[in-house]
């Protein structure tokens, strides 16, 4: 029907526009026998409600934005599910856009969202990102913004995370326990707050069980990406064969040094044992199968959405709370490429 089909059943049944409406939307002042005929008619004549003059009114758009720094990305594609998943289930839509891991991109891709006037915006920091200006004039235009797994601890807003310190703990711990004593890490470059985090949890668990950071089995690559663990695994082959462990990052990272490693004749996880970072369905199917850690993209994508919801209806509500981080649990899953 055309946009007046709320008047045109208005005039068939002749009672008023405001009563339609309200038998519509089951308003209680409105009698049973009259909704029922309001909604039979609006059935019969397939009346579609204007959902852009309702979101006019109520001030709501109905629709949130999604920035991820890549979506062909087997982790960001399990966060993308989780949040469309839920926000279909509070009747909303979600735009997705692309950082491409750069900065630039996504101050640009942050003001496209605001200009279609989006309620709020979930939002993964590229590798890049050291300035937030553009997070913080985003809150202080009154826009909820919630942060998912590549956060800063210098923007005051509701964030979803995984504690990376101690994941990445966890898995160096994995390999002390299984027997490793010269132990290597691979990673990409220091300025982002998970690889900083990794990075640290990776120490720790060398301190803690009386094992001195080396900094020669530190491995650092441009990206987290399968050649750059491969370069850091040709590396290890030929410049540190005591090495009998390594801990990488990134599940990528880790399978490049798999490659590496078999390019080499070395047995894993006989001679050296590997484990990896996220849990892609791509480390079920290497050979070995590859240990990593569990980082459930999934629940963090449906938890980033109920927190920013939240902080949409304290807006409406004018409700102010405290900015918190929600944690989600790791695990570490134990596979072929560890003794």
């Amino acid at each position: 029907m055309s946009k007046t089909s709320l008047n045109r059943i208005s005039e068939i049944l002749g009672i008023s526009k405001s009563t339609v409406s309200k038998a519509l939307n089951n308003y209680a002042d409105v009698s049973p026998a009259t909704r029922k005929k309001v909604q039979d008619l609006a059935q019969k004549l397939n009346y579609k409600p204007n959902i852009f003059a309702q979101n006019l009114r109520s001030q709501e758009s109905k629709i949130i934005g999604l920035i991820i720094p890549e979506i062909v990305h087997y982790f960001f594609s399990t966060i993308l599910l989780g949040v469309t998943e839920t926000a279909e289930m509070y009747d909303y839509s979600v735009i997705v856009v692309q950082s491409d891991d750069d900065y630039k991109r996504e101050i640009k891709q942050l003001a496209f969202l605001l200009d279609k006037n989006v309620d709020g915006i979930l939002l993964s920091l590229a590798d890049n990102t050291i300035h937030f200006n553009h997070l913080k004039d985003t809150i202080n235009q009154g826009v909820p913004l919630v942060l998912y797994d590549r956060t800063s601890k210098l923007i005051d807003c509701n964030k979803v995370v995984i504690d990376d310190v101690k994941a990445a703990k966890m898995a160096t711990q994995h390999l002390i326990d299984i027997g490793c004593k010269k132990i290597a890490i691979i990673r990409n470059q220091l300025k982002s707050q998970g690889t900083i985090d990794r990075h640290k949890g990776y120490k720790n668990a060398l301190l803690e069980n009386g094992m001195l950071y080396d900094k020669s089995l530190d491995f650092e690559g441009c990206d987290f990406s399968f050649n750059e663990g491969k370069k850091a695994g040709n590396k290890i082959c030929k410049d540190h064969k005591d090495i009998d462990g390594i801990f990488a990052v990134t599940d990528l990272m880790a399978i490049g040094a798999l490659e590496a490693l078999k390019e080499h004749n070395i047995a894993v996880p006989e001679q050296i044992s590997v484990i990896g970072f996220s849990n892609w369905f791509l480390t079920q199917i290497t050979t070995p199968n590859l240990s990593t850690v569990d980082q459930p993209g999934f629940e963090i994508g449906k938890t980033a959405f109920k927190l920013l919801h939240q902080e949409i209806q304290n807006n409406k509500n004018n409700v102010k709370e405290p900015s918190k981080t929600v944690v989600i649990p790791t695990t570490v899953i134990s596979r072929e490429s560890t003794k």
